[in-house]
């Protein structure tokens, strides 16, 4: 095995971008904006190296920062004393007019779905606006006006999605500049925890929104294209279908496919393709588990249940089983699901206690609602833990002019480094604080409505981001034909 990587000083492919229209009151001759006001709505568990890093650079460029969230006891403990905290509701209409109207940008950390209203918002008084979220349809609804207004509308930049297009396009540029012909592109990425926190047989906690973990996969079914064919796995089949993944150092994890891959390879410029297809990692035995819940309807989260109040765990489980007169609750499942005695989904069933009378004392709760509510309390990160981001590509292409094969891998390990300065928040958190100081210092000219996919934005966030030990890993090898 070859351990170097492709000719790092090959030119990227360039993209066309347009410039954005001139500000002259708020900008001086060099790009940087004076005195320039950042309002960050929604201050959640990935805000505060986002918070602390706009803070420092606020004192070199005299940058006013406001952060406003419906909690603010615990902001005031991690800002510094000239920010700004403002309590607000995301449906207090003219709290957030009178907010977004003061500023010059606007970064959402809020939930995705409430990303729309700070949008229009953003859109009624011209000001740019930075979220990590996915670009959603009701965004792509504003694309043209926020064009015609010379914003800049920046989603999809913070760790997945956000790092990952960046570090993909950074590899798949550059073998497009060398002129090889790339033949697959696979990426991965997973929220996991680091292996001297790792205590317990799913070798899972949660380390960022528990719902979303819950939820994950349902909607339309994971749609991806291999080996020039279109593949689709309904909800009811994700978690059985994964592929093992080996990186170095860490060992092995499984990754199931993400809902759409389809929609990247506009984005990634990938037309012609015959493989491309994006997922979610976790630790190996995780997703035969979780799959237990998904056939048993746990995760469903479209009505609620009955008497969830005095209901017990065993009770739950029971709700979606087969009546039957004597058998137990834990034979039926174990019956019903086909799970062998000697599984190894028996010891991470039973240590969620999922058999246990303990009371779910949720007075509505909708089925996936009762099951966050039981993994909270066994996923909990302790004191000590310490989360773990684990991020994978990999590429195949043809030599130029050769008929042969390389296959390049590219991974990224970042360890949290408490509880509360955790791997998730550096990596949701800087790569979008970044691009909002790229975009204040006049380095960033592009308009519209964009996620991180262009050079312009990519190179200089992922060689900055190495400053705070987040750097990718390559491995170059021959690729034999038929492997």
């Amino acid at each position: 095995m070859q351990n170097h990587k492709i000719n790092q000083k090959a030119k990227p492919v360039s993209r066309g971008v347009a410039s954005s229209k001139s500000d002259v009151k708020t900008k001086r001759s060099d790009g940087i904006r004076k005195e320039a006001s950042v309002l960050v709505i929604g201050a959640g568990m990935s805000a505060a190296r986002l918070i602390n890093y706009l803070e420092q650079h606020s004192e070199k460029y005299n940058w006013k920062l406001t952060v406003a969230d419906k909690h603010t006891a615990s902001i005031k403990k991690i800002v510094r004393p000239e920010t700004k905290v403002v309590r607000f509701d995301i449906f207090d209409d003219k709290k957030r007019e009178k907010l977004i109207k003061e500023v010059d940008v606007v970064v959402s950390l809020l939930p995705a779905r409430f990303h729309i209203e700070v949008a229009r918002t953003c859109l009624k008084f011209e000001k740019s606006l930075f979220t990590a979220s996915y670009e959603s349809d009701e965004m792509r609804e504003l694309a043209d006006e926020i064009e015609q207004k010379g914003l800049l509308f920046l989603n999809e930049t913070g760790l997945d999605p956000g790092i990952d297009h960046m570090s993909a396009m950074n590899i798949i540029d550059r073998i497009k500049a060398e002129g090889h012909k790339l033949l697959d592109f696979e990426s991965f990425t997973g929220g996991l925890i680091a292996p001297d926190s790792d205590d317990n047989p799913w070798h899972y906690k949660f380390t960022w929104n528990p719902r979303n973990v819950v939820v994950a996969g349902q909607g339309e079914p994971a749609k991806f294209i291999q080996e020039g064919k279109y593949k689709y796995i309904p909800y009811n089949r994700l978690f059985r279908r994964t592929e093992l993944i080996e990186i170095e150092g860490y060992g092995r994890f499984e990754g199931y496919a993400n809902r759409d891959s389809l929609k990247y390879i506009k984005q990634y410029q990938l037309e012609g393709v015959p493989t491309v297809y994006r997922g979610t990692l976790r630790r190996p035995g995780f997703c035969r588990a979780w799959n237990v819940f998904v056939q048993l309807g746990m995760t469903d989260d479209t009505y609620y249940m009955e008497n969830t109040e005095n209901m017990t765990y065993r009770e739950f489980v029971n709700s979606f089983l087969y009546y039957h007169p004597s058998d137990s609750v834990r034979t039926k499942l174990f019956h019903y699901m086909h799970i062998d005695q000697d599984s190894d989904i028996i010891e991470k069933l039973d240590w969620l206690e999922l058999f246990s009378n303990k009371k779910l004392g949720l007075k509505k709760a909708t089925p996936a609602q009762a099951l966050q509510h039981i993994l909270a309390k066994k996923w909990k990160l302790k004191p000590d833990d310490r989360d773990m981001i684990v991020m994978w590509h990999k590429f195949i292409y043809r030599e130029k002019g050769k008929r042969s094969r390389k296959e390049l891998t590219s991974s990224l390990v970042v360890e949290g480094k408490s509880r509360t300065d955790t791997a998730m928040s550096q990596t949701v958190g800087l790569p979008l604080a970044m691009a909002v100081k790229l975009y204040l210092t006049g380095k960033l000219k592009v308009t519209g409505l964009r996620i991180p996919n262009f050079k312009e934005i990519y190179e200089p966030i992922l060689e900055e981001l190495k400053e705070y030990g987040i750097e990718f890993k390559e491995n170059l090898k021959d690729k034999l034909n038929g492997s």
